[in-house]
């Protein structure tokens, strides 16, 4: 039976208050390319706009998780990321001029880029290296609730309401102003990290690269190297949808994956504290690349049920592991930089990613540009396995 032993209140709080979010931000996710199609966006455009979007959001988390080492305050970055994010909501509806649609989807990502740095610096400091996985696997597990909570709604009001896309937008306010709120319950603890760097430039994050760990550097290259060919979950979601699924059973297979995730989030992250973050986290990009060979299939319901399913399983298995492996292995007056610096070159990857399998999949089809992705996470297995050192933790 799973122990919530060194789950402590800030833990609690912050994991309330991702919850929250994501229960907005998921209303929307799985009907965003389903509305961007209505309003006359390509599958290009799309990768377009979720690769910039992420991108904005990992730039920004290299810059203000780099601030946040340096004034030595979590909490304000907190709370302004998570209000930006909540005030985006219903500007995604109130136009639907490309330009505009770029300023709102890029405006919830900003927020993203403020919040997360100094948010995984505070899980990290809420934690110890033998307890990170089940911290940080507790708090994807709760943040990914909301993923599930948010859909089941968009899917209640879609029951009523087919095709009737925009309110989503307006309704999704309130439990992003619910998430703000609870934020100010933080209570953080005074952080003394010593930080000699005094360069507050959009890229002075890049120095902490340059000096930071080799094992550090080793680890994000493989990361970011994964991210280049890992698309967003939109594609899934087109794929699924362009083999004949209706919009009510492509919704549920996106709720089902995020139960699947938050369910296993968190005995992943303890199982991981016990037998080591690298060999959990190789097991999850075996699953991934089995679903995504999955993908470039063709199958009915059921197939794209068990492939989702497998899919929550390896997201639970990579996503808080992720960041719980880079923590142990970073300086404590760096953490925010560390994950900001990381956070950074994955969304550039993120861009070249989304992009790139939209014009795969425009051009040679669906099942070329899953295909790709395959042959490339199975090259960064091997990488992982030989290059990065084993540990317990």
């Amino acid at each position: 039976m799973l122990s919530f032993k060194g789950i402590s209140r800030t833990v609690w709080v912050l994991s309330v208050v991702s919850l929250l979010t994501d229960a907005a931000s998921e209303m929307l996710y799985p009907i965003m390319p389903i509305y961007l199609q209505s309003i006359g966006f390509s599958v290009v455009l799309m990768g377009v706009l979720e690769g910039v979007a992420e991108a904005t959001a990992g730039l920004s988390k290299g810059y203000f998780g780099s601030l946040s080492d340096q004034f030595e305050r979590r909490a304000p970055f907190v709370q302004i990321g998570y209000a930006c994010s909540a005030f985006s909501k219903p500007l995604l509806a109130m136009m639907t001029y490309p330009v505009w649609i770029f300023f709102a989807r890029t405006l919830d990502r900003f927020g993203k880029g403020i919040r997360t740095a100094a948010r995984d610096a505070l899980l990290s400091d809420e934690s110890t290296p033998q307890t990170k996985g089940r911290v940080f696997g507790f708090h994807r597990s709760m943040d990914t609730l909301g993923a599930v909570i948010g859909p089941l709604l968009a899917l209640l009001y879609l029951s009523f309401f087919p095709q009737h896309y925009k309110a989503l937008f307006y309704y999704a306010v309130i439990p992003g102003l619910m998430a703000v709120i609870a934020s100010f319950f933080l209570k953080e603890k005074k952080i003394q990290i010593n930080q000699t760097t005094t360069s507050t430039s959009f890229f002075s994050f890049l120095q902490y690269w340059k000096k930071s760990p080799i094992v550090y550097r080793k680890l994000v290259v493989g990361l970011v190297v994964f991210t280049l060919f890992n698309s967003s979950d939109v594609f899934l979601l087109l794929r699924a949808k362009d083999t004949g699924l209706n919009d009510t059973f492509v919704i549920g297979l996106y709720i089902f994956y995020n139960l699947v995730f938050a369910l296993f989030a968190f005995p992943i992250g303890v199982l991981a504290d016990k037998l080591g973050l690298k060999k959990i986290f190789v097991v999850g990009l075996v699953l991934f690349a089995f679903v995504y060979a999955g993908m470039s299939l063709h199958g009915g319901f059921y197939f794209y049920v068990f492939l989702f399913f497998l899919y929550g399983l390896y997201a639970a298995a990579t996503d808080g592991i992720s960041k719980a492996w880079i923590t142990n292995i970073t300086e404590k007056e760096f953490k925010a930089t560390a994950i900001g610096t990381f956070s950074a070159f994955q969304s550039i990857a993120a861009l070249i990613a989304s992009s790139l399998t939209g014009l795969i999949w425009f051009i040679w089809g669906a099942e070329t540009a899953f295909l790709t992705t395959v042959l490339a996470t199975i090259i960064v297995i091997v990488y992982f396995i030989i290059s990065i050192p084993n540990t317990r933790h």
